[in-house]
């Protein structure tokens, strides 16, 4: 166990962002872990995250061993479309879950990465080494990922910042009437299904998604999504709020399946970022999956 003590020069300020800023290789995220495992007290008090500290505060954290990565590495294929000493660009295929969770440790985008890479960030755990951000098990397409904590912290900053450009490709049930909106709907967990995401305005975070119509078919519209937040299942809550469901979607979608899909059709076509270390600015492509581009041939344009 590390033991650092900090004496605030600050005042108002939350805890968890003056201590993320006194100590650079420290996230935000690894701060409010540290609070509510109790390994920071302030004038030897167990504080919470948004406690606002006061000049000469005495602020003790102890942070604890790193633990022993036990998640192994596994020779699974992985579409690595770009990879340097900082970052890899990955193309994550339909059904595969990102990173390891109780019960599920084996199998996933991180097992992978643990074989073809030769370093991950350490600032998500053990259980998340080099992931920035996720996919659901059921969408496709780009991801970047983290090689060390430098990069990490400054990709996290990026997505803070909505400085990094998501684009995402989605076949949605009927046609949407606008050619282009902006769904600014805060999610938080369902009441009725607490695995689930939905809007509401208790316990929430905001969330917004702009949208606009590549295509119109025959009871199916092809949109492009720009995610401005990225909260989980997103996308998914967002098209079903406004009436219009991603096709294959079996949790927030429809409950025919006519297409015989394993799971949404849903992509993450593009992403555009600035580089961690060069300062510039880069943005990878990536094609629609096979079976996204079949459901299309089949669809009649409206």
């Amino acid at each position: 166990m590390n033991n650092i003590v900090l004496i605030s020069e600050a005042d108002n300020e939350r805890i968890d962002s003056y201590i993320a800023q006194k100590l650079q290789d420290m996230s935000r995220n690894s701060v409010q872990k540290l609070i509510l495992d109790g390994n920071i007290t302030v004038n030897n008090k167990n504080i919470k995250s948004n406690y606002k500290i006061k000049k000469s505060d005495v602020i003790e954290i102890s942070v604890p061993e790193p633990e022993i990565l036990n998640i192994d590495a596994e020779d699974i294929d992985i579409s690595i479309i770009y990879e340097d000493d900082d970052i890899a660009v990955i193309n994550k295929p339909q059904g595969m879950v990102v990173h390891p969770a109780p019960g599920h440790y084996s199998g996933t985008l991180v097992n992978g990465l643990m074989y073809h890479l030769e370093s991950l960030s350490s600032i998500n755990g053990v259980m998340r080494p080099g992931i920035v951000h996720r996919l659901d098990k059921n969408t496709s397409g780009l991801m970047l990922v983290a090689k060390n904590d430098a990069s990490h912290k400054f990709l996290s900053l990026c997505l803070k910042e909505h400085s990094i450009n998501r684009i995402y490709y989605a076949l949605v049930e009927g046609n949407i009437k606008q050619e282009q909106g902006v769904i600014d709907a805060p999610l938080g967990r369902s009441d009725n299904d607490r695995k689930k995401r939905a809007v509401t305005y208790k316990n929430s975070k905001e969330a917004i998604t702009n949208y606009c119509v590549l295509k119109r078919y025959k009871n199916y519209t092809l949109v492009k999504l720009k995610l401005e937040t990225g909260r989980t299942h997103q996308i998914r809550v967002h098209m079903k709020y406004i009436g219009h469901p991603v096709v294959g979607d079996d949790v927030y979608g429809r409950a025919t399946n006519k297409f015989g899909l394993s799971g949404q059709l849903l992509h993450s076509k593009s992403i555009g970022f600035i580089h961690p270390s060069t300062k510039k600015y880069m943005e990878f492509d990536s094609e629609l999956p096979c079976y996204f581009l079949k459901v299309l041939t089949k669809l009649v344009e409206y």
